[in-house]
C-alpha cells in the first residue's frame, strides 16, 4: 500500500488483484468503516460479493452513523457528522456509490450539488444570557502569548507529546478566548485530553482556520448520515451479493503468532443458535472495527433519564479489542481509551418540535426559518454561559424521510454530563428529555412561565448517554492505537478510529473511510495509490492564511516585540523587499 495525490491515480482503476477469486472476508461490525472496506472490496479489490460477510450483533448495520425512529420513543440520533471538501477516501468512494434518492448520479454528485447550491455558514455561533447573540465577531481573541502557545504546540514533534495534556500546553491565554470555545465545542475537546491528537487536527485541518467561526468550512449531508450514506452503501453491496448477518456477536479472535507472522486462524461468535466457530486460512481476510465510541450507549425518552453504564461488558466492542490484544502487543493498549467514562462522556439529545411554538425563538437566533428546506443554524450554537457547555444544531429539514411535516428535529449536546443545569439544577445524565428540553428552552429564552408546557406539550425529547463518546481523545502514545495491518500479518486488519494511519484525524467519516481503504489495499495489493491526506500543512499559503486568520487580522508587524525582535523583524523585512516573498506575504495579509 502506498499513497498518492493527483488526478494521474484519482481516476485510474487498479488491475484486478492477483488470487482475489479465491479470497474471502469476514468484517467484524458493520459501522462506516467496516461498509467502506467492504465497497473496496467489491470495486477495487474486484472481490466476488458472495465471499464477503458482516458480522453484526445488533439488529441493523451503520454503527454510530444511526438515524432511528423509535417506536414509542421518537426520533434520536446519537451525533452528527461534519465533512470537508478535502475528505479524499470519502469523495473517492462515494463518487462510485449511487444515490438511493436521484437515478443516475453518486452520492457525490447529490453532495456536491446540495452544497453548492445551499452553502453552509452560521449566522450566530454563540449565545449568552439566555438566547443573546454572544457577538463573537468571527474573532477568536487570542493575544500574542497564546498564538504562541498554538504555534509551540503546532511544532513540537509528535514523540514529544506522548501521553501529554492540552493543559500542559495551553493556559488561560487559550482558554479563555473564543478560540478555545470555537474548538472544543466543534471538535468535542475536553481541557485535559491529548495534546498530540489536537496537534493532528491543527495540521490537518489548516486550511480551515479561517472558517472556524463560521463554520464556512463544513460541509452536511441532505438527511441524517443514516439515511445519507449508510443506506446507499448498504444497497451498493446488496446488489453486489455482499452477506449480511444481524444478531451475531464476535466474541473472540485467536490468531497463530509465531516467527514474525500474524495469522487470525479462528472467528468464535455467538448467535441464536449457540457457539460458532469459523476457521480461517491466509486466504481469509478479517476486518475488525476496534471499540467504539457509542459501546454503551444507553437511551432516555420524555420521561426517562439516560443514567451511565461505563463497564466494560463481556461480548463488547472493547472486550473483544482486549482478548484479541492480549495475544500480541502489536495489537494495541485498549485500555488506554475504555478506563475512565467519566473524562470521555457525553449526553446528547434529539428534540422533535410537534407544533410552531418553539420555532420563533429558534428564528431568532440563527435568523433562519427552520422550516425553509434549506440551511439552519449551519452548525451547532454554542450556549457560552451553560453548565452542561450546551451545544445544538439544526441541519436541513426534514432530517429524516418520514419526518412528518412542519416538524424540526433539533440535535443537541453537553460535554459536562454530571453538573447541575443552570434552569433544571440537576446532571444532564439524570435528566429525562422533557428536563433537557427545559434546560434547552431556558438558554433559548422562553419565558420561565412557559418552559414547562413547551417542553412536555410541543416537544418530545430523547436524550442518549454515550460513555466513550470522546474517548478517542484521551491521551496516548505511539503503539496504544495498532496500526492498520501490524507488522507481520498477514489477513489481518484493524480498521476505524481506533486503529492508527498517519497524519489524519479521528472522530471523522474520513478516518473511518481512510483506514478500510489501506486496509483492503494493503492485504489484497491492490496496484493503486490510497489518496493521501490533504496536503495543507505543507502549503506556505495555508500557512499564512491561518496565522493571520488566528490573530484575527493583525499583521506582522502590529505583534507586541521586544527591541531586538523589533529590530530583527525589520531586517528581515528589508531583505525580503522587492522579491516573491514579500509579494507572497502581501497577499496574505501578513505584512
Amino acid at each position: 500500500m502506498y499513497y498518492s495525490s493527483g488526478n494521474y491515480e484519482a481516476f485510474a482503476r487498479p488491475v484486478k488483484p492477483e488470487g482475489v477469486d479465491h479470497k474471502s472476508a469476514y468484517l467484524i461490525g458493520s459501522g462506516l468503516a467496516a461498509l467502506s472496506a467492504a465497497c473496496f472490496l467489491v470495486r477495487d479489490g474486484q472481490m466476488p460479493g458472495d465471499h464477503i460477510h458482516i458480522l453484526e450483533k445488533d439488529s441493523h448495520p451503520g454503527g454510530g452513523l444511526d438515524g432511528d425512529y423509535l417506536p414509542g420513543v421518537g426520533y434520536v440520533m446519537r451525533g452528527g457528522r461534519e465533512m470537508d471538501n478535502h475528505f479524499e477516501c470519502m469523495w473517492d468512494l462515494f463518487r462510485s456509490i449511487p444515490s438511493i434518492e436521484t437515478k443516475g448520479i453518486s452520492v457525490l454528485d447529490e453532495y456536491y450539488w446540495l452544497n453548492k447550491k445551499d452553502p453552509n455558514y452560521s449566522l450566530c455561533r454563540a449565545t449568552v444570557s439566555r438566547g443573546q447573540d454572544a457577538n463573537t465577531g468571527k474573532s477568536f481573541g487570542l493575544s500574542d502569548k497564546g498564538s504562541l502557545e498554538i504555534m509551540q504546540l503546532f511544532m513540537t514533534p509528535d514523540e514529544d507529546l506522548a501521553n501529554v495534556k492540552i493543559t500542559d500546553i495551553f493556559d488561560d491565554e487559550v482558554f479563555n478566548t473564543n478560540f478555545w470555545m470555537y474548538w472544543r465545542t466543534m471538535f468535542a475537546f475536553k481541557d485535559d485530553q491529548s495534546a498530540l491528537e489536537m496537534k493532528r487536527y491543527m495540521q490537518r485541518y489548516i486550511h480551515h482556520i479561517g472558517g472556524l467561526p463560521d463554520f464556512t468550512a463544513l460541509r452536511f449531508t441532505k438527511y441524517n448520515q443514516y439515511e445519507s450514506m449508510v443506506l446507499p452503501m448498504v444497497s451498493y453491496l446488496k446488489d453486489h451479493g455482499v452477506n449480511f448477518r444481524y444478531g451475531v456477536k464476535v466474541t473472540n479472535v485467536l490468531f497463530d503468532i509465531h516467527d514474525g507472522k500474524k495469522q487470525a486462524k479462528t472467528i468464535i461468535l455467538e448467535s441464536e443458535s449457540g457457539e460458532e466457530k469459523i476457521g480461517l486460512t491466509e486466504n481469509d481476510l478479517v476486518f475488525y472495527t476496534n471499540g467504539s465510541n457509542v459501546e454503551n450507549s444507553t437511551y432516555g425518552s420524555q420521561t426517562q433519564a439516560t443514567g451511565m453504564d461505563g463497564e466494560i461488558h463481556p461480548g463488547g466492542s472493547f472486550d473483544l479489542w482486549r482478548k484479541i490484544a492480549a495475544q500480541d502487543p502489536s495489537f494495541g493498549r485498549p485500555e488506554k481509551f475504555c478506563m475512565d467514562p467519566e473524562d470521555s462522556n457525553w449526553v446528547s439529545a434529539t428534540v422533535n418540535t410537534l407544533d410552531e411554538k418553539i420555532l420563533p425563538y429558534i428564528r431568532r437566533i440563527c435568523k433562519r426559518d427552520p422550516l425553509s428546506g434549506g440551511v439552519v443554524t449551519g452548525g451547532i450554537v454554542t450556549v457560552r454561559d451553560s453548565a452542561w457547555l450546551l451545544s445544538w444544531t439544526i441541519n436541513r429539514q426534514p432530517q429524516y424521510r418520514s419526518q412528518p411535516e412542519g416538524q424540526v428535529l433539533v440535535w443537541l449536546y453537553g460535554m459536562f454530563s454530571d453538573r447541575p443545569g443552570d434552569y433544571v439544577k440537576k446532571p444532564m445524565r439524570d435528566c429525562t428529555g422533557a428536563e433537557i428540553c427545559e434546560e434547552w428552552l431556558y438558554h433559548l429564552g422562553v419565558p420561565e412561565d412557559q418552559i414547562e408546557e413547551l417542553a412536555t406539550k410541543s416537544a418530545n425529547t430523547v436524550p442518549v448517554m454515550m460513555p466513550f463518546a470522546s474517548a478517542y481523545f484521551q491521551p496516548r502514545e505511539e503503539g496504544d492505537r495498532p496500526e492498520v495491518v501490524p507488522e507481520g500479518s498477514v489477513n489481518f486488519a484493524f480498521i476505524g478510529n481506533f486503529a492508527e494511519t498517519p497524519r489524519d484525524t479521528v472522530f471523522t467519516t474520513e478516518y473511518s473511510i481512510r483506514t478500510g481503504m489501506e486496509a483492503v489495499y494493503t492485504l489484497l495489493n491492490v496496484d493503486r495509490g490510497v489518496p493521501e491526506v490533504w496536503g495543507s500543512v505543507y502549503d506556505l499559503r495555508d500557512l499564512l492564511d491561518a496565522a493571520v486568520a488566528l490573530r484575527d487580522g493583525k499583521k506582522l508587524t502590529d505583534m507586541e516585540l521586544g527591541f531586538k525582535e523589533r529590530v530583527a523583524l525589520k531586517e528581515t523585512l528589508k531583505k525580503v523587499s522587492g522579491t516573491e516573498v514579500e509579494k507572497l506575504l502581501k497577499e496574505h495579509g501578513m505584512i
